[in-house]
């Protein structure tokens, strides 16, 4: 490499040596750029991240979640992905840099003025380690000066001007339970409505006032749970046409492609289409998983007291938290409230170990223990490409479950950037047959 490269003011676009340049430093978020930059955020959960973007906001930041790739472009991302990544990379850490890349070239944002928010947990998953790879296409295309912020509470990547703050992560942990109670109440109600398009409406209205209050009230958990209450209630006023019998179908799998419809090429909203149900826990769930693998840590591998019990207080927060919001699902509606995440947690004894924490490890499991035992006899696994511990964790302990469930109807669906929508809506299709069938034979025995 030249001393002109080693030196150079990271002109990208006109540097032979881009691709391999080691030597160029990680561009951070500067205190200035809180002023003068857009933080485009991936598109993930987009009701919960959309929250999440007002916090930052009430914060001093300006935020974005991109929708590039979920407007019948689905395939302009995939493509961008593999044209700056290596192709055995995962599927993921494909669209979400695809996502960057696509938003740079928009001309919807100066490139100068902008910056990419990526998420990690600090774990063993690849997609975790993914953050410099991210960086690296970016240069790749010409936008080595454009910041990549770590989204983390691990210390992993400190920036001078993005903070994680006490009360910003605080009013953080509400917005992701307003929005697991709104997707948890939207998949009930939406197979049914009488009006199409009803549940989501009132979601997104919901969404509207949820974020003009955070923006301009202090945060009291009073406040929270009377707004749990006014949207139950909304809710249950929707007028539906619930069937004597429903198909409900679990969905399971990789973060990011289970909840993302670029990810899973909009699952629930064809399942929806099909006349089933989707059930899926919420993101706190997650969160939760993080928190308690701390404690098994400490059992497990002797790691710091301290953390261990940092994870507690964090773990017990949200717990009590999360019980909260279920027992006023329970007590107030005919709604199904997410279940108890110690339970879940419990599921795993004998089939699968707390140590196995890579990727989304035993929770992965757990989630498909806890659909069977809570009477949802049909699962989906989505399956991204490149994902090790996910197959792992997921396909591969199919049999432990149907083991322990004779009665589950599983099926592992394969999402990557060469796969057919068509070859998975067909295996869906199969699935979704093999339910309706047991349920008709069920309700014959039943006369």
């Amino acid at each position: 490499m030249s001393e002109t490269n080693k030196t150079c003011e990271y002109s990208c676009a006109t540097c032979e040596a881009a691709e391999n340049c080691r030597n160029r430093p990680r561009v951070p978020f500067t205190k200035e750029m809180r002023k003068t930059h857009t933080i485009l955020m991936p598109n993930m959960l987009p009701r919960h991240l959309k929250m999440i973007g007002k916090i930052l906001e009430m914060h001093g930041y300006t935020a974005k979640v991109m929708e590039y790739g979920l407007h019948g472009d689905g395939r302009k991302v995939i493509d961008a992905g593999l044209l700056n990544v290596h192709n055995d990379i995962c599927y993921p850490a494909q669209l979400i840099i695809g996502q960057m890349l696509v938003a740079l070239e928009s001309g919807d944002y100066d490139p100068h003025k902008v910056a990419f928010l990526y998420p990690q947990t600090g774990g063993g998953c690849r997609a975790s380690n993914y953050i410099h790879l991210a960086r690296k296409a970016l240069a790749k295309a010409g936008y080595g000066y454009v910041p990549v912020i770590s989204l983390n509470v691990a210390g992993l990547e400190p920036n001078p001007g993005f903070k994680l703050k006490v009360k910003m992560l605080h009013q953080a942990a509400y917005a992701l339970f307003y929005g697991d109670l709104l997707m948890c109440l939207v998949n009930q109600t939406k197979p049914y409505e009488t009006e199409k398009g009803s549940a989501e409406t009132l979601a997104d209205r919901w969404m509207d006032t949820l974020i003009a209050e955070m923006s301009k009230k202090r945060l009291r958990y009073g406040n929270v749970k009377r707004n749990y209450l006014r949207i139950i209630e909304d809710f249950k006023k929707l007028p539906i046409r619930m069937p004597e019998q429903r198909i409900r179908v679990g969905i399971v799998g990789e973060i990011f492609v289970k909840f993302s419809p670029l990810g899973n090429n909009e699952l629930e909203k064809y399942l929806i289409s099909e006349g089933a149900e989707p059930v899926m826990a919420g993101l706190v769930d997650f969160i939760l998983f993080c928190a308690a693998n701390n404690k098994y840590d400490r059992s497990y591998y002797g790691f710091s007291r301290t953390k261990a019990l940092l994870g507690k207080i964090v773990y017990d927060f949200l717990l009590n938290r999360e019980r909260d919001m279920a027992r006023m699902i329970r007590e107030n509606s005919s709604f199904i409230p997410p279940c108890d995440f110690q339970h879940t947690e419990s599921l795993t004894e004998g089939v699968i170990s707390h140590a196995v924490k890579m990727g989304e490890g035993w929770l992965l499991t757990a989630e498909m223990l806890e659909l069977v035992d809570s009477g949802v006899e049909n699962v989906v696994i989505t399956q991204p490409f490149g994902c090790l511990p996910n197959h792992i964790v997921g396909k591969g302990m199919m049999k432990p479950v149907k083991d322990r469930f004779p009665q589950v109807n599983l099926v592992a669906i394969d999402y990557d950037s060469g796969a057919t929508k068509i070859n998975q809506e067909n295996r869906l299709k199969l699935m979704l047959a093999n339910a309706r069938e047991r349920m008709q034979a069920a309700g014959s025995k039943g006369h």
